[in-house]
């Protein structure tokens, strides 16, 4: 079918004939799908007119008349489509138009979508409201001033929907629940980075936030037949969830005094602050009580209330009506939350390596509501008198609980380590912190529980700038973070303990001595599990590990570089988390730079240590990875600030050959050095004069 469509998709009628095609209820959704993203497909190459480039024929472009026929039909096809799948190929087509010819060519979409919006049906409003998220998405992330089109619009649209709301909130069916979520996602990409005060009055404002405190209030229907994993998916929990957003967001961007993004919205802050705090505080106070009874809460929307009462709790106003429950919200909420569960036990023992990537995600921590937990628990000792020292009573009472749970006493090291910055500035309590990790953490580097070990590693990381009163407190926690980086059997525990280690390297001057002795065993230790894991954080950790020791690392130099290398080629191999792979390679990059730095007094380990990195610099360049360019000519730029060897000359060839002129600037530092390192050798040959000669021309050329 596509074969025979490229040969005729030039025609004129084509597309409008397509669409009919999409249409035929007769036919079967495969074929109509195939007709949806083929059209979807052409719209997005060739919707526009284009202008010929470097002599080439004029691109194709989809004619007007087959542009006017499709903007005059594609609203009703998307609501009249009764495939959800083809919907959302058409939506992909009508983002395309609305992002190329609204307002411009077509102001009609707004007139089209809210007569659909009118329809008696409940059935047409679903395909309008996809329609009109389209048109809001495209404005989403413009500036206030740019977006007058899409203000017109919402004169007219906003007051439909939210009538539309009116008619459905009470509905418990999944079609009105899932209707309910299509407007409430409109609304957030509506307000989340401008708020438009003409069209959204304060009236229209206290409707939708009462819409937001009826949808979180309501209880959420039975799920215990559905597993855990899959409740949030929920319509009806993924209502509140919008809901949730709508409400964090205003709070943060508009309605918190003195946080708020622009003074037009200062006035409004006060009034949002004044009039909804106590109404939005009680459902949320409602919904910790329901995790407090064990009632299920979807991740996202408890993640949302904690990040809103955080917000809450800076500010006299909210805090008057917060403090009564916020030790019962520490004790109850946080304080659980941020304990060992049985989900974190079973990914240990079945995936440690995805315990780790977990652990250390830090996309993860945006969506987590143990790192809200933390937060929230964090600002309110900070800022908050005499919580601090009633959470510290909270903390002790548990820790010594004869019998205690070790998931329980994870909790409660999780949320000392938390608080470790605060307690470091509070006089009443620094003093007393060397006691307390002495105490109640060294002993859980000998825990028969792994989690606990790994918890003790962590909870030193945030202690790390502590100033000792005894230095032999010192050596002995080197010596714990030691022991577990190289003897521990559980890998989550080698790594708490490696990011550990870093911290003390870089917070104690007085630290590094104390692993001079194993420092070989420690880097080869690092370099397996970064092979491993292939977790970037660990990288840095090995940077500092080569900035502090570089006196004793010469003998194992080039395993290391030989180690980085391996791990590299294997990062590059892995088709899995792409951005975290990127970062990962990147480190180990980096870290081999930095290894040619430190290497340099040592010129006969410099040179054993140069054809490995070329290596890695001619699978970058030879395999086409641009996102590692600017480190590769990094690299070469090292290889040849001292001397250039006959390997770097023909690594000049190759950088000539690929011609990445875009990434001038980060070749410009070795090209210079090509120049000037060894002048007579760069002349001598004439291909070497002419590469330098053509790069420049092809740059000078592009910038005119």
């Amino acid at each position: 079918m596509e074969h025979t469509m490229i040969g005729v998709h030039k025609i004129i009628g084509f597309l409008p004939t397509l669409m009919q095609v999409i249409m035929q209820n007769e036919l079967e959704i495969p074929v109509r799908l195939a007709g949806a993203i083929y059209m979807k497909n052409l719209i997005n190459t060739s919707w526009q007119d284009r202008e010929a480039e470097g002599g080439n024929p004029i691109p194709f472009a989809i004619h007007e008349q087959d542009r006017a026929m499709i903007r005059d039909t594609i609203v009703e096809a998307i609501v009249h489509v009764p495939s959800e799948v083809i919907k959302i190929q058409l939506c992909f087509c009508l983002s395309h138009i609305i992002k190329n010819d609204f307002p411009g060519r077509w102001t009609q979409v707004v007139d089209k979508v809210s007569l659909c919006l009118q329809n008696s049906d409940p059935n047409a409003w679903h395909g309008a409201l996809l329609c009109m998220y389209q048109l809001v998405k495209h404005y989403e992330y413009k500036k206030s001033a740019e977006r007058g089109p899409l203000t017109e619009a919402m004169n007219l649209l906003l007051p439909q929907i939210y009538t539309i709301m009116m008619n459905v909130i009470n509905e418990p069916s999944e079609q009105s629940v899932l209707l309910q979520k299509q407007i409430l996602k409109i609304f957030y990409a509506l307000t989340q980075y401008s708020l438009p005060l003409e069209v959204i009055t304060k009236e229209v404002f206290s409707c939708w936030m009462e819409i937001c405190r009826q949808i979180l209030e309501r209880p959420a229907p039975d799920a215990s037949h559905i597993e855990e994993e899959e409740r949030p998916q929920h319509p009806a929990w993924k209502t509140k969830k919008w809901a949730s957003h709508i409400i964090l967001r205003m709070f943060e961007r508009y309605g918190s005094p003195g946080n708020i993004i622009s003074k037009e919205y200062k006035e409004f802050s006060t009034w949002f602050l004044q009039t909804f705090t106590s109404g939005l505080l009680m459902v949320l106070l409602k919904i910790l009580d329901q995790y407090r009874n064990k009632i299920y809460v979807s991740p996202r929307v408890m993640t949302n209330t904690l990040d809103y009462i955080k917000t809450a709790v800076s500010h006299a106003f909210s805090w008057k009506m917060l403090k009564p429950h916020m030790i019962e919200i520490i004790r109850d909420v946080i304080f659980p939350l941020m304990s060992y569960t049985d989900a974190d036990e079973e990914l240990w023992e079945s995936d440690p390596i995805e315990y780790i990537r977990k652990k250390f995600d830090v996309f993860d921590d945006f969506v987590s509501p143990v790192q809200s937990a933390e937060t929230l628990l964090h600002n309110c000792c900070k800022t908050r008198k005499g919580i601090l020292t009633q959470v510290m009573q909270i903390i002790m009472q548990i820790i010594n609980t004869p019998g205690l749970d070790h998931k329980e006493k994870d909790g409660a090291l999780h949320m000392v380590g938390s608080l470790a910055e605060v307690l470091l500035r509070k006089k009443i309590f620094k003093e007393q912190v060397e006691q307390l990790l002495m105490q109640y953490v060294f002993p859980e580097f000998s825990s028969p529980h792994g989690h606990l070990r790994a918890r003790a590693c962590w909870v030193m990381h945030y202690f790390s700038d502590i100033k000792l009163k005894n230095p032999q407190v010192l050596e002995q926690v080197m010596r714990f973070l030691s022991n577990a980086l190289l003897t521990d059997k559980d890998l989550p525990v080698k790594v708490e303990a490696a990011m550990s280690m870093q911290m003390f390297l870089i917070s104690q001057e007085d630290a590094a001595p104390f692993l001079e002795n194993q420092i070989k065993e420690i880097t080869m230790e690092l370099l397996r599990i970064i092979r491993e894991t292939e977790n970037e954080d660990l990288t840095n950790v090995l940077q500092k590990i080569v900035c502090t020791y570089a006196d004793q690392l010469p003998p194992i130099a080039l395993d290391i570089c030989q180690h980085l290398a391996t791990t590299f080629s294997q990062v590059l191999e892995t088709e899995d988390n792409g951005d975290e792979k990127a970062i990962t390679a990147m480190g180990l990059l980096s870290t081999m730079e930095t290894l040619l730095a430190v290497m340099e007094e040592h010129p006969q380990v410099l040179a054993a240590l140069h054809p490995v990195v070329l290596q890695v610099i001619g699978h970058v360049l030879q395999q086409n990875v641009l996102e590692f360019y600017e480190e590769a000519f990094g690299l070469v730029c090292d290889l040849t600030s001292k001397s250039i060897s006959p390997d770097m000359w023909k690594m000049l060839e190759i950088i000539y050959e690929k011609n990445g002129a875009e990434y001038f600037v980060d070749m410009m530092p070795a090209l210079h050095n090509y120049i000037t390192v060894d002048t007579p050798a760069f002349l001598s040959n004439q291909n070497h004069v002419i590469a330098m000669y053509n790069m420049c021309k092809s740059v000078s050329e592009k910038l005119l």
